[in-house]
């Protein structure tokens, strides 16, 4: 995908909360050296000023700076201040952008999951919790809400959905996210779920388990290939990095032994996938996930594959937060400047995974970025 329009614009387009005489330096100068320092593996506001300052004659080619580079003060003072809500709903044009081009090929589907970032918490302020809500297929995020607790994301979830669901999407959710309520505002989007389904839903949990542990699931292969002929199971194998992954998914299409069906909209189905994990020297492990589902005419197959892009959520977005951009390790806890921080590394990182020119994983080209200027300024669109 192309960066198009360029990044700078749409940072240009933020309105500045600041008033007043005194005000020295131009907002999306601050933010724009911001990002590009975030690209160039720099993660605090020292790092900020110090990337400045080293490429100061070439940031003036396309930067205003009528003062030079802003103080590691100003870029703290800004980041802490500014409204995240503002700073994401700036970013999703952008990414709106991106999808309406990518969401022709296809449903388009979006995992919502939520981080806690672990280095934002103070002596009086628990750590925030981030629900974002991720295109895996496209490397889109599509929108993120802060909470002040995990138990939040309930609450927080509808709101995302109205920032970004649209019909015909697929929107898969944790255990935490199953809800009636939910579920009710995804179908009346025209849109479909896959949900986990654990305790927090005992009677729906119990009803499901107990159909599927006595009713589907079965060792006979002349049965599983009739309920894999029927698209009712499927099963893979993945081997590498001395690790072997088995996955076999069953679903059931007949809810009518479900007492609470009637009061989730849109529920035409259940499943389970029971993963088992083998490494070299090491115990197997034994995992289980029951899900739901509203989406009519699938299949096990279908189901298996929208369940492992949930994971991706995890196992993408989340472990490069943390392992590529040192998320867990930041210390910036001021304010606002915690979510605005974490908007910043997503929309850092969405840059660089769409940048095809270089072939490398995501810390190979961020380490690039820190030592090549033009190949970071190529990757946010600055000719």
């Amino acid at each position: 995908m192309e960066n198009c329009p360029l990044i700078l614009e749409k940072i240009k387009s933020i309105p500045d909360y600041r008033k007043g005489n005194a005000i020295r330096h131009v907002l999306s100068d601050i933010l724009m050296i911001g990002l590009l320092c975030i690209l160039c593996n720099g993660n605090t506001y020292s790092a900020m000023y110090i990337f400045g300052r080293t490429h100061e004659n070439l940031l003036k080619s396309f930067l205003q700076l009528p003062n030079g580079i802003p103080s590691q003060d100003t870029f703290e003072h800004v980041f802490a201040k500014l409204n995240p809500k503002t700073l994401s709903a700036t970013f999703s044009e952008w990414i709106n952008e991106l999808k309406e081009a990518a969401i022709q090929s296809g449903r388009l589907i979006v995992s919502i999951d939520g981080k806690t970032l672990c280095g934002s918490r103070r002596k009086e302020q628990k750590p925030i919790h981030v629900v974002t809500a991720f295109a895996s297929e496209l490397h889109l995020v599509l929108g993120e809400l802060a909470t002040d607790k995990k138990s939040n994301e309930i609450t927080a979830i509808p709101k995302l959905l109205e920032m970004f669901c649209q019909k015909g999407m697929i929107i898969t959710i944790d255990a935490m996210g199953t809800q009636t309520e939910i579920a009710e505002t995804i179908i009346e989007k025209q849109a479909d779920y896959v949900f986990s389904v654990k305790e927090n839903q005992p009677n729906l949990y119990r009803e499901v388990a107990n159909h599927l542990e006595y009713e589907v699931i079965t060792e006979n292969k002349e049965e599983l290939q009739e309920l894999k002929d029927a698209g009712l199971y499927e099963r893979t194998i993945e081997k590498g990095h001395g690790r072997i992954e088995t996955r076999e998914c069953f679903i059931c299409n007949d809810i009518s032994n479900i007492s609470v069906a009637p009061n989730w909209k849109g529920f035409a189905g259940f499943g389970v996938i029971l993963s088992k994990r083998e490494v070299i020297g090491k115990n197997p492990t034994l995992s289980c996930e029951y899900f739901m589902y509203s989406l009519e005419d699938t299949s096990a197959t279908e189901l298996l594959h929208l369940k492992r892009h949930h994971w991706a959520i995890e196992n993408n977005l989340h472990w490069t937060l943390d392992v590529v951009f040192k998320e867990d390790d930041s210390r910036i806890t001021i304010d606002n400047a915690p979510e605005n921080i974490n908007i910043f590394r997503k929309q850092a990182m969405q840059l660089l995974k769409d940048d095809d020119s270089f072939d490398a994983s995501m810390t190979a080209k961020r380490y690039r970025c820190s030592l090549d200027i033009a190949y970071a300024l190529k990757v946010v669109g600055v000719k």
